[in-house]
Parts: C-alpha cells; structure tokens; sequence
C-alpha cells in the first residue's frame, strides 16, 4: 500500500513537459474568445492548482518548480543520432499555447525551469539528489515511467491525472522490479517514446523474469549464452548495443544548473499567485473558471508592466524626472539616460569597451522612414542604458536633445576600430543613416550568429534568449506597443518601460553573443561563413539605400493592357464555360470544369473535392481550352495585382526608388529572400512578365548592367561530385546539355536535335533537384520506362554523380547536415524521419542543397568582390539588385567599357573549383534590355 511523503519540508516538481501533452490530448478543444486553442493551458491550470490544494506550502511544500524540456539538442542526442527520432512534430494547437503555459506558471507563483541542453527529467533528477542533501523531501507530479527509477525513501511519485502515488513498494507493485532495477528493466524492453531500442521480442514479462532470475542487467549479460531460444539470441544480438541503451535512459541526476537554480531554498520558492496578473489572464483566455476570489487587475496595459513586482524581480536605474521617485525597480540594471552626466559616463564605459551591443528604437518598422526615438547600449551582462531622445507622450520627461545627442555619439559610432555589436544590424545601419549616421565597426551580429549555426531554426532576439539564455519573461513589443488599431508608436510608450524594454534588448544581446560566437570560432567552416554573412550584410545596407530606378508610368499603362487583356479572357473563359462564372472561386471552376463540361478528374482535394490547382489545371490544358484559359487568366492578374498596381505604390517620394529589403536569415540554403517588394519572383518566362522589367530602368545618361553566374549549380555538381566526364565536358567549354544528350541518346554531339538537348537540359537539372524517374516522365511526357532509361544511361554516362548523391545521403543522416564547399551548414531535421514522404523530400534536398548554399555563397562573395572594386576604384557604378544568381548594376556611360570587362572577371575569380566560373554580362536601358 503507497504513503504519501509526510508533513517534512519537500521540494514540490513538476514534469511539465509530461503534462503538456498529457492535457492536450486529455482536454476538449477549447478555445480562447479570440478563437486560440486553450485546451492544455486550461489542463495544465487546473492541475497546478490541484497540486498546490493538496500539497500546500503550510504542510511543507514551500519549494517547488515546474520543470520543461528547452529546445534544442542534449547530450543523448549526440550519444544516439536516432534519439526521439521517431518523434512527430509538436502538433500546431500545442505550440501555439506554450508560451501562454509557461505564463499562466508563473503567474501561478510556480517558479519556471527550462535548461538548455538539459531534460526536464535530468533536472528533476539533479533537483531531488540536491534536496536530499539538503535534507528535503521530495515530491515529484509526472506520468513519465521514467522518473521512477529515481523514487528512494526520500523521493516519492504522484501522477494528478489518475491520483496514483509511487514510494518504493508503489514501483515494485506497477513495474515488477524495485526502483533501483528501473534502468536495467528500460534498457531490456527499450523506450519507444524515445525512440531507445530494447532487445528484440523483450516485453515487460520477459525483462522481469530475467531481472528477478540474474539480479541485475549486468547478471542477465553474464548469463547470456545460457538463455535458450529466438529470444536468447536476441539479446546476445544486441549486446554491443545495452550499454548505449543504459546511458540513454538513464536520468542524469549531476547537470549543472548553474543560472537556473542554484540555490533550492533561494530560487525555488512556491510564491502566491498573482492575482493583478490573473484576472486579466483568465479573462483574455476565457478560462472564466478560475477568476473566482482574484482581486480586481488593475486596467491599464502600462500601469501593469510597471506595477507588476512578481514580474521584476531585480533592479534597475532609472535617471530622474518627474515620475522617476516612484518608479519600481526593473529587471536588470538598467539605466534610463536623461542628463549630460549620465550620457557622458556611459560615452566613456563604451570609448573604453571591447564590444557594445546597440540597439535602436524607432517610430516605424520600414527602414528607410523610421526615425530614432531611443538607443540602448550594453557592454557587460545585466547592465545597460537607454538613451531617451523623442518619447512624445504627455507628461514625458525632458530628453537630451537628439541632433545634439547624436553629433556626440557621431565619433564613436563612425569609428571602425570600435566593435560593435547588434541583432538585425542592417536594420539599426539604415535607422542612423536616416539620422547623417554611417556606422562603422559592427564586429558581430547574433541575428546572423545564428543563422550560421543553426539556419533551420528562429533567429528573432525572443527566439535566441528562450532557447539560449532558458528565458521567456521579457518583454515582448505586442506588450509595450500593443497590436492592431490600439497599437502606438514607440515613441508614446512610457519611458519606464522603454528602458526596460530596449535595455533588455541590448543587454540579452550580448548575452546570446557570449554563447553563441565560441561556438563558431572554434570551426574554421563556421567562422569563414560568419565573416562572408557579415561582409554581406554591410553590403546589402548600400544596396538597399541606393534603391532601384522604376517607370511608374510605364507600370500603370502595361496594368491598363492587362486590364484589357484580363477582360478578354474572362469573356472567352464565360463562352467556353456556357456562361458567366468566378474565374477566382475554385469551386465554382470545379464545378464548371467536372459538373458541367465532365472533363476527367485528376486529383481530389483533403475534403475530398475535384482539385482545381496549378498542376491540375496544367494537365488539362494539354487536351482542352478552358483550363489553359484559366491558367492564363490567373498568370496575368498575378501580374497585374502583385506588379504593375502594386511597384508604383512602393516608389519612395523621396528618393523616386523603390527599395526592397534583403532578408540573410531566412533561406536555409543562404540564398537571400527580397521582400517589400520581392524583386526575386518576377516572372520572365512569359513576354507579359518581361515586359515588368523593361521598367526597372537607368537614369538619364546611365545604363543598367546585369551579370550572371553560367550554369552554376551544374559546375558545382562537377565539382562536388568530382566526376570525369563532367570536369571534362566543362574544362574543355562544351555545351553540357548536348554532351549529356549525346550520351543518353547515343548519338554524336554534332547529331543532337534541339528537342534532344531540351531533354537532356530537364534531365541534367532535374535529377540535381532529386527528380524521380516518375517526375522525369511527367516532366517530358514519357513513359516511366523510357525516363528510367534515360536516368539509368546518364549515372552511367557520369557514375561520380551517383556516387556523391549516396554518399551526401549517408552524410546527411550520420550528421543531420550537409555543408557547402565553403562550410555553411544546411540542416535537414526530416532526414532520420519515420514519415517516407518526408524522408524521402529531406534526401532530396540533401543532394540539392550543398549545390544550391554554394551558388549562394558564390554570390555573395561576387557581390562583396564587385561593390569592394567599385570602391577601392572611386567609381559611380553601384549594385542596386541580387537575384539569384545575378548582380543588376547602375553604370554610368563612361563606366561601362570597365564594367562590361571586369565585373565578369570578378565574378569567376572568387573562387577556385574544379571547373572555371563564368559569368556572362549584359547591358541596355532598362533591365530586361540588359539580358
């Protein structure tokens, strides 16, 4: 019969990783009044308070934590490349309510772990071995079976869920075994949750009678070659692998918690609930149930962020003005600089650093219009100061005077020789520009940091301080500035809460930068990709500023023809249709195409319905009219709503220019992203579409030049793949297409028809993007045998090709990345997937993807190259578009003898591969003329 732990001092924990899915699944959909899904935030509440009910801190439990899995690898992962591999995705409901979880928590008074790199249950472990020498009970609220080879006369169990308690005589009862034989009797049946292989045909039985025969897993090793039978020689089978499977699930009860609880009885105090906190919550969530008996919160959004004590729980300074003598203390130590003397004191702490974290406050999100309200600096953890400049809100305090506060700052923030550092640099480059500021000295940037460490994942500051620094407490803008029609500028919110805000800001910036930069120093792949990001960076600031020249009138007329040309397909598509109908509602065209003209159905929709998308569409439209009306229809209005309406719009008034933004840290692969507008996209393989470039155009006595990398990614794969006929065909400059047709159709290259040539063109890039013999033959019409053919013919013809993709295969599920030649790293987290369709989509790309990064790379380094030269060299010529695998520049006439002759030169002798770059240049008025 199980005891509950009595009346003792007892450190309360809770797996709240365990039960998060555990209410999720366990729980109605619940939904918040806005529609949010609430169904494990509401389990998770319900639970805590239950707990804090029956184990309240009067009875002794007046330590506790609720304990959560951070994201992010830990050590069994690097022990075992499979390790939860089998793991689905956090279903969207469940993520989209972990924050708010982890604000109820605390909210709740639970005190909040989440160490990275480190198990909840490896910290419950360490927390329950350190309270015992502390003379604490513990008690720990799971369903994880896990945790129970931890229960000892001191450690004790309880599920809430199902009110079951596990002391000692609990375990045996449940599992067969005590709980000091709980690790062998896991590693014997294995972990399927895990994802831990046991030895085949164990289960539970098996693994007791053999504990209980031979004591012990190291017993029933000993004892192997006695054990008769299939099952005997499973386990002798899977020998080798027991002393793996004993470290994976094995509860580490010594990790170092330094930072996060160092001290149980100092940082692990049950606190009460915050009721000013919780009314609101419950409210916003619609958990109505649990507002019985809180006190009324107080109302305004601001007065609470700087009234909440239990939120701020360290101190801060904040510089004297007319609320400052009962303003509270905030976390950190952060500074808000409103004197001369103030100002001067921290000009000289960052005159004297070796690196300060910057960080700008500003009245828009648009780069080029954002105007400075405020900067942060940081030069050590924990302390920082923010230099108020035009909060405008009633009541504000006098700031320093911004023009006078600047020419100040000027000195230092133009100095190279002093390092800077920033998330999203550009952005604050381009704020301080706004201002006659051209900063120079940015050393470092976590936002690129990274990027290149982990391209797959979030790089926002928020991101990086939760899955770095274990923190979600900080202030997020939503909080400060709100959202939607009652959002305000920053330069309203109460100067307070703005440094806090932005002296958090700089302050978990260079905190993340301390974590994140060993890691990439110690690799000479990493560092080198850094460096290139950072370089770029500076770069793409210049092309941003400079902008591109467009024909806004030009744009509006080509609207008015597509207009015209729009409405002519609509009346063709209502007379091919037998009447009028929604040319942009799928179902009525569904029911138009397969009700009424009964054309055959290709594809169904998830809900069952007739599918009307692009590809359905374009397989009908070989054999009738109406679809590749459609087709038509929906390309031109693309054009027209995405372009020609739209481009006019985004010219700046000030500069006549549009300017799109560069995004580095999006693209796995390194390519850049252009949004705001997206120059990338605009489609060219229709005359409509080439017509949008004619109006990107030169100024008067100006051309526009475009240089463009040849084939590289076929040049990559040579060089990758290190395959003699293709380093042949490229080093002796023959056209690969027809070599490769050549080969496949065996004939000589001379005899290779166009038609031949654009089959081996689809199949040459094809099968570098992993293209199956199923995808050839609906690519090129053919039968399924007749494109295996073709593909079996080319890796004869080029067997290093399908070598390199085995291998790169191998790679990338041994490591979980691919890399560039130049060592950026491409991760591929479905590589190890138990999902076929994903798997097979993450091979694909590992192939792909060292090809697609290094063309990245390669033009980044040709930009680089080109803007140093124009520099060093005081020419006008400027960069002014990336695209892919082209630069588009503004020459002057003057210039363009020198560009037309070297940028290609520059461009090819960036770097040296198996086989020569070429970039090949043109030039005219505008920048479809240039091609």
């Amino acid at each position: 019969m199980t005891t509950r732990p009595d009346n003792a001092t007892t450190l309360l924990l809770v797996d709240g990783s365990s039960y998060l899915y555990r209410a999720f699944h366990a729980m109605p959909d619940l939904r918040s009044p806005q529609g949010e899904p609430t169904g494990a935030l509401y389990g998770m509440v319900a639970m805590l308070r239950r707990l804090r009910e029956q184990y309240p801190p009067a009875k002794g439990y007046r330590f506790a934590a609720c304990v959560f899995d951070a994201k992010g690898p830990t050590f069994r992962d690097a022990m075992y490349a499979n390790y939860k591999a089998q793991r689905a995705p956090m279903p969207p409901e469940l993520a989209q309510q972990i924050g708010v979880i982890h604000e109820a928590v605390r909210l709740m008074g639970w005190p909040l772990l989440e160490v990275p790199g480190v198990e909840a249950d490896d910290v419950i472990g360490t927390l329950a071995v350190r309270a015992h020498a502390l003379g604490l009970r513990t008690l720990v609220s799971t369903g994880d079976k896990d945790l129970a080879q931890l229960v000892n006369d001191h450690i004790t169990l309880v599920n809430t869920m199902s009110n079951e308690v596990q002391d000692i005589a609990g375990v045996l009862a449940k599992f067969g075994v005590p709980p000091e034989r709980i690790v062998d009797y896991l590693t014997l049946v294995g972990d399927a949750v895990d994802n831990v292989p046991g030895v085949s045909k164990v289960g539970p039985k098996t693994a007791v009678k053999w504990l209980t025969q031979y004591g012990s897993l190291d017993g029933v090793i000993a004892n192997a070659d006695a054990i008769p039978g299939a099952v005997g020689q499973s386990l002798r089978d899977a020998l080798d692998w027991l002393p793996t499977a004993r470290k994976l699930v094995t509860i580490a009860t010594d990790c170092d918690l330094d930072g996060y609880a160092r001290d149980i009885e100092a940082d692990l105090q049950l606190a009460p609930e915050n009721a000013a906190g919780l009314l609101p919550f419950f409210t916003r969530y619609g958990l109505k149930k649990f507002t019985h008996g809180l006190q009324a919160a107080r109302p305004s959004a601001q007065a609470s962020l700087l009234s909440d004590e239990a939120s701020a729980p360290a101190s801060a300074d904040v510089a004297a003005g007319p609320a400052a003598s009962t303003s509270p203390r905030l976390p950190g130590h952060y500074t808000g600089v409103l004197t001369w003397a103030q100002f001067d004191d921290w000009l000289a702490r960052i005159d004297a650093a070796a690196l300060t974290a910057i960080d700008t406050e500003t009245d828009s999100l648009d780069p080029m219009r954002a105007r400075l309200v405020g900067i942060s600096l940081c030069v050590r953890p924990g302390e920082a100061a923010y230099i108020a400049l035009a909060h405008r809100y009633a009541d504000a305090p006098p700031q320093l005077p911004l023009a006078e506060a600047l020419a100040r700052l000027k000195p230092w923030l133009e100095n190279v020789d002093k390092p800077k550092l920033g998330q999203n640099s550009k952005y604050d480059r381009h704020v301080l520009a706004n201002a006659g500021i051209a900063v120079r000295g940015y050393a470092h940037d976590t936002l690129l940091q990274s990027y290149v460490l982990e391209a797959h994942k979030p790089h926002s500051l928020d991101s990086l301080v939760a899955r770095h620094l274990g923190r979600d407490d900080t202030l997020s803008y939503e909080q400060v500035c709100g959202k939607g029609a009652k959002a305000i500028t920053f330069d309203q919110v109460d100067l307070d809460i703005a440094t806090r805000y932005s002296g958090e800001d700089s302050d978990l910036c260079l905190q993340v930068h301390q974590l994140l930069w060993p890691r990439i120093e110690a690799d000479a792949g990493l560092r080198r990709i850094y460096a290139l990001e950072m370089q770029v960076s500076e770069v793409l600031q210049r092309v941003e500023r400079t902008g591109v020249l467009v024909d806004g009138e030009a744009l509006r007329a080509q609207s008015t023809e597509l207009g015209r040309e729009i409405q002519r397909l609509e009346a063709q598509a209502y007379e091919l249709a037998g009447g009028p109908f929604n040319l942009g509602s799928p179902k009525q065209i569904g029911e138009i195409l397969f009700d009424r003209l009964r054309l055959p159905v290709q594809k169904k929709t998830a809900g069952g319905a007739p599918s009307t998308d692009e590809e359905v569409l374009e397989k009908l439209a070989e054999d009738y009219p109406l679809p590749k009306v459609i087709l038509e229809h929906r390309s031109l209005a693309k054009l027209k709503s995405t372009y020609t309406e739209k481009l006019p719009l985004m010219i700046n008034p000030a500069t006549g220019r549009v300017h799109t933004n560069y995004a580095q840290a999006v693209a796995v692969t390194g390519r850049l992203a252009s949004n705001d507008p997206n120059l990338q996209n605009i489609p060219v393989r229709t005359a409509q579409g080439r017509r949008i470039r004619e109006a990107f155009i030169a100024p008067e006595g100006w051309l526009i030049a475009s240089s463009d990398y040849s084939q590289i990614e076929l040049r990559i794969m040579a060089h990758l793949s290190q395959d003699a006929g293709l380093l042949e065909a490229f080093a002796q400059g023959e056209d690969i297409h027809r070599a490769t047709a050549a080969e496949i159709f065996g004939v000589t290259p001379i005899e290779v028809s166009n038609e031949q040539r654009r089959m081996a063109k689809v199949i040459n890039f094809g099968l570098i993007y992993g293209m199956s013999a199923f995808g050839l033959a609906r690519n090129l019409g053919l039968e399924r045998s007749a494109a295996q053919l073709y593909i079996d013919r080319y890796f004869a013809r080029y067997p290093g090709v399908a070598q390199y993709m085995e291998r790169t295969r191998a790679q990338a599920k041994a490591q979980g990345y691919v890399e560039t030649v130049f060592g950026r790293r491409l991760w591929l987290a479905e590589i190890n997937s138990p999902n076929g369709p994903r798997r097979a989509g993450a091979e694909r790309a590992a192939i792909n993807a060292p090809m697609q990064g290094t063309a990245a790379d390669l033009i980044k380094m040709a930009m680089i190259a080109v803007d140093r030269a124009l520099t060093q060299q005081g020419r006008r010529s400027r960069v002014v578009m990336q695209v892919h695998d082209e630069l588009v520049l503004e020459v002057p006439q003057d210039e363009a003898p020198w560009v037309r002759e070297h940028v290609p030169r520059l461009m090819a002798s960036v770097a040296q591969l198996s086989v020569p770059l070429v970039a090949e240049l043109g030039m005219g008025a505008n920048w479809e003329l240039a091609h």
